[in-house]
């Protein structure tokens, strides 16, 4: 895509909130080279500033490399935001594998990771940098300092709106967090920054903090698709309290399905419609052919925000073997990340019509990951075992290339139409009320008539009733939709069977056949730094 205006990281929002080093505090005061008060004493400079966090989800630093905001990383790549997200929520499953040959990558392959995880520690640090910089945004656009500013009127009521904004960003972050981690460290603007010991506060608590706080800042968000492209808005609200509601007896012991409909259907009332074709949402230029059912995109673009994080990482991992890199508007393939068999053997032919979902590169890959033998000792690490996905590339719906060879310009659909219509079906599935049956249908068919391409009034692919009833029918029906986009791990958790032994994939647990792993699993812990530095934080169970 073209980065909207105010994603473009000018150099005061450089200048204001990064970078810094890697420190031991969650709340990470950034270290200023200009007065605080000068730079927000001008109204123009609040959109600037908000930019930056908006690019925290996407970019590492301030350039592609050398840059970080967070260091001690190694590759900085590696930290950025989403990419380190995606592979806590994606590796661990039966849809991902990934072939670098590095011990803590592969321990997420197998669920046997530790507290020492290079990988854990990436996202934990990523994600509690973020609520640092949405903090001290949020700290510095109160009423009170704005009056005191002399920032009245149409300036003012901006800032609100960008102090709303930077609140469902720390909101999502502490999602992340709440569904990673369970019991975190817990700093709000309400903190001065400082050097001191983070409270921990636990996981029901962190829920009902994250659905006031959700509630509360809906009415200063735009309303939905109006502040325009790339903007959190009330319908990322909405869709992050209906996820917050869906995943509830997880992270309550409190089933809370009726509300999660409540959301879903003002999200379903607010005028998003669905992509004309499945594939149109993966593309460079997803913000136009796809707009209309992307609800908040974590954006990129391969001038204006280059990372080697993000989608840049999803096209460039997903590419080895014999694949052409030029398919992909790519200058290389990094010949990383691959299926297990689970995933591609969701999509049969029906009636010999295929779901154009299935977006897998087949040839000399093999469907199996085998287990090791002599002549090949190693297939977890060999990139021709499992299917190549095909899901992101940087063309665009016509064919032509991004405008970098390097980095994407692919938006990644943190929050689309079709996972609304998938909570709402589950949800009314699970006895949510607010809902009916035939409406839940009713959507899931429509995912099927695109997915195969059916003309007005066509049914192949359609389901009835009783398939949608099938206990596991709408699990497998989110992976055909939404894989490799970062549901999975929490989906299977939500199911019960990412640490059961009753539900296999190929090394889970190591195991080339799988195996079921314990159930402390499904948290990762609290990264080891951080209990050393914070002596106050107790580590999740069984770590």
């Amino acid at each position: 895509m073209q980065t909207p205006s105010f994603l473009r990281i000018g150099t005061l929002a450089a200048l204001l909130l990064g970078p810094t080093a890697c420190v031991k505090d969650l709340d990470r005061e950034p270290f200023y080279e200009v007065n605080t008060d000068t730079v927000y004493r001008d109204p123009a400079n609040y959109l600037r500033v908000l930019a930056k966090l908006y690019a925290g989800f996407n970019l590492a630093g301030q350039t592609s490399t050398g840059s970080a905001d967070v260091s001690d990383f190694g590759d900085e790549g590696e930290a950025s935001y989403l990419r380190a997200y995606w592979k806590l929520q994606q590796l661990p499953t039966d849809e991902t594998v990934v072939a670098w040959n590095n011990v803590p990558i592969q321990d997420l392959n197998k669920i046997s990771w530790n507290a020492g995880n290079n990988y854990v520690l990436f996202a934990y640090n990523r994600i509690f940098y973020e609520v640092s910089l949405c903090n001290e945004f949020i700290r510095e656009t109160t009423d009170d300092k704005l009056s005191r500013r002399g920032i009245t009127g149409p300036a003012a009521a901006n800032a609100r709106r960008y102090r709303a904004e930077a609140r469902f960003l720390r909101a999502l972050a502490y999602f992340h967090a709440l569904d990673l981690f369970g019991t975190v460290p817990f700093v709000t603007e309400a903190d001065a920054p400082g050097k001191f010991l983070p409270r921990q506060i636990a996981r029901a608590d962190l829920f009902a903090y994250l659905e006031t706080e959700l509630t509360a800042l809906e009415a200063d968000l735009g309303a939905p698709r109006q502040p325009g492209y790339g903007h959190a808005d009330q319908g990322a609200a909405w869709t992050l309290l209906a996820t917050l509601y869906l995943n509830a007896e997880v992270y309550t012991g409190t089933p809370r399905y009726t509300d999660c409909l409540t959301y879903c259907n003002k999200v379903l009332a607010a005028g998003y419609t669905l992509a004309p074709e499945y594939r149109l949402l993966f593309l460079a230029d997803n913000d136009r052919v796809a707009a209309t059912e992307i609800i908040f995109p974590i954006t990129s673009d391969g001038l204006a925000q280059q990372s080697y994080g993000g989608t840049t990482y999803l096209v460039h991992a997903a590419v080895g073997g014999r694949m052409l890199s030029t398919g992909f508007g790519v200058n290389s393939g990094w010949a990383g990340n691959r299926s297990r068999r689970n995933l591609p053997q969701l999509f049969p032919a029906v009636n010999g019509s295929v779901d154009r979902r299935a977006m897998f590169f087949t040839v000399g890959q093999t469907l199996d990951i085998p287990a090791p033998s002599a002549n090949n000792p190693a297939p977890l690490i060999a990139f021709t075992s499992g299917y190549a996905v095909t899901k992101y590339k940087n063309k665009t719906a016509a064919g032509a290339n991004g405008s970098d060879a390097v980095f994407v310009d692919t938006d990644f659909p943190m929050f689309r139409l079709a996972d609304v219509y998938l909570m709402y079906a589950e949800a009314v599935l699970r006895g949510g009320t607010g809902g009916t049956p035939g409406q839940a249908l009713t959507y899931v068919n429509a995912l099927r008539d695109r997915a195969y391409g059916n003309p007005a009034g066509g049914t192949a692919g359609h389901v009835v009733a009783a398939d949608l009833a099938a206990p596991d029918f709408i699990l497998d029906e989110r992976a055909r939709e939404l894989y490799w986009e970062g549901h999975r791990r929490t989906d299977l958790i939500r199911f019960g069977k990412f640490t059961a032994g009753s539900y296999l994939w190929p090394y889970k647990g190591g195991a080339p056949a799988g195996q079921g792993v314990a159930a402390t699993f499904n948290l990762y812990p609290i990264p080891s730094a951080d209990i050393v530095a914070n002596p106050t934080l107790v580590q999740n169970p069984g770590y």
